[in-house]
């Protein structure tokens, strides 16, 4: 009960503030401002593709697909660009490329009753599949010269880079849209119990769908930021940890893996803490390897106490959730 009565997410807040005090107390170069805009920065690009997974997740989900379409999609874009296509067709194709993936997570789960996780393992290592061994030659595609990723990149309006501003208006319209909106309560109440939801008539099918869609178009909005970012796109982060991160980020954020819980301030408050963390290693210098180490341990210990703080009950038990 005691464990019940905790906020996950004020916890993780005071955990990320003492850790920027003892970061910028410690450690040289940290209260930089190019360093401080290096954070805000990676965790904008985190934490789109965790408010993506955070709709997903709220909804009794998840999706592994999302850093293989991140990638792929981004690099399929710029290879065509570099092929001579026009960019409108060549982002018309790459963007229904990703929509359909999208549906196809969502039709299979919610029509078919596969579940989730390996619904979107599968997609996302076919979408890494074809676009490497059909479409692309290399593992890094360029963005073009004078392209306007480029440009947005480059973007500094108010001495910040566009792509935080970016990232704040997509934390905006999930707000909105969860907390405003009719599709917004019906993902909670899905969430929370989807045979009562559906009993009710509420269109749970259709909203999973769309949520897996929403969750494809996040992932390419990062993809392009990152992109912009480090002007061309690698498509080796599919074999990199940062869809543990992503999912690192919803769940010690304080987004309930049994679903019905959380929003867009767990996703902020979680990006932080893991954005001023790497960073903080990255500073001290801290192998690869053991960072790697210590975010797996943290993600085991966030999974436990969300398993603590949400009890699965016995309706989560009888959908097969995650």
């Amino acid at each position: 009960m005691l464990l019940r009565n905790l906020d996950q997410a004020r916890i993780v807040l005071a955990i990320t503030v003492a850790i920027f005090i003892a970061a910028a107390l410690g450690l040289p170069g940290f209260l930089d401002p190019g360093n401080l805009i290096a954070i805000v920065r990676s965790i904008s690009v985190l934490g789109i593709l965790a408010l993506g997974m955070a709709l997903v997740v709220i909804g009794r989900g998840i999706d592994l697909s999302m850093v293989a379409v991140m990638a792929m999609s981004v690099a399929w874009y710029l290879h065509l660009l570099n092929a001579g296509w026009g960019d409108h067709a060549a982002l018309g194709v790459t963007l229904g490329a990703v929509l359909l993936i999208g549906a196809i997570n969502g039709v299979l789960v919610a029509y078919a009753e596969v579940p989730a996780i390996f619904v979107t393992l599968a997609t996302g290592s076919f979408a890494f599949g074809f676009v490497r061994s059909q479409v692309i030659t290399s593992d890094a595609v360029n963005v073009p010269a004078r392209h306007w990723i480029l440009t947005l990149g480059q973007m500094r309006p108010g001495g910040v880079p566009a792509d935080i501003y970016v990232f704040l208006c997509l934390a905006v319209a999930a707000f909105l849209f969860l907390r405003f909106t009719k599709w917004g309560r019906y993902v909670y109440y899905a969430g929370d119990n989807p045979v009562a939801a559906r009993n009710s008539g509420m269109p749970v099918r259709p909203m999973l769908v769309l949520r897996y869609v929403i969750a494809a178009l996040s992932a390419f909005v990062a993809g392009l930021l990152t992109a912009a970012s480090l002007q061309s796109i690698n498509t080796r982060v599919v074999n990199s940890t940062l869809l543990y991160d992503i999912v690192l980020v919803a769940v010690i954020g304080g987004i309930g893996l049994s679903g019905g819980k959380g929003g867009v301030r767990n996703v902020l408050i979680g990006a932080a803490l893991i954005g001023i963390m790497l960073n903080a290693m990255t500073i001290l210098d801290i192998p690869q390897l053991y960072q790697n180490l210590i975010k797996s341990t943290i993600l085991l210990v966030a999974i436990v106490v969300d398993g603590l703080l949400n009890p699965r009950d016995e309706q989560t038990a009888q959908q097969g959730d995650i």
